[in-house]
């Protein structure tokens, strides 16, 4: 049951969401509104952002935007491989950060789809969280659903979510 005495922390994985709206829907998330949903009128105490640089043109002014929107940006860079393959993904990074301050919450809010974040919330909830998921039910694990004390479908309120601009 979500309260507004609640301390509540948001962890986005940018990338996740990301490429899911792509994907699903050739659209952009809209980032702020995530927060507000997140944060239910709780009382937050950090909102992360993490995200991967590809150094695209447009990847610092969105970078500003999430930090004027409240969101601690932690970034890192794109790693390329022999042979040309390309890997950039914080689930450690996001992982570390939940079990060092989920004693000091109350709600840990897990902006993903990936069910490697499953055990992790098993942990929190250990801790006495509540643990909280957000993403797009069509690209979100099972296991990652089960997990969760409570799971918000961004394809329910697509509408809401999604920004018009590709």
């Amino acid at each position: 049951m979500k309260n507004p005495n609640q301390r509540v922390a948001i962890f986005i994985d940018v990338q996740n969401l990301y490429y899911s709206a792509r994907a699903l829907y050739e659209k952009k998330v809209n980032f702020g509104e995530i927060l507000k949903i997140g944060t239910s009128d709780r009382q937050l105490i950090r909102a992360i952002a993490y995200t991967i640089r590809a150094e695209s043109p447009e990847e610092q002014t969105f970078f500003d935007a999430l930090e004027k929107l409240g969101f601690e940006v932690k970034s890192k860079d794109l790693q390329t491989f022999a042979g040309g393959h390309k890997k950039g993904d914080w689930d450690v990074g996001i992982a570390v950060d939940i079990l060092k301050m989920a004693p000091k919450l109350d709600a840990v809010v897990l902006c993903s789809g990936d069910g490697d974040f499953a055990e992790l919330l098993h942990h929190a909830k250990a801790e006495g969280c509540r643990a909280e998921v957000i993403s797009f039910g069509r690209s979100t694990s099972q296991k990652l659903i089960d997990e969760a004390d409570d799971f918000t479908d961004l394809d329910q309120i697509k509408q809401k979510v999604l920004l018009n601009k590709r």
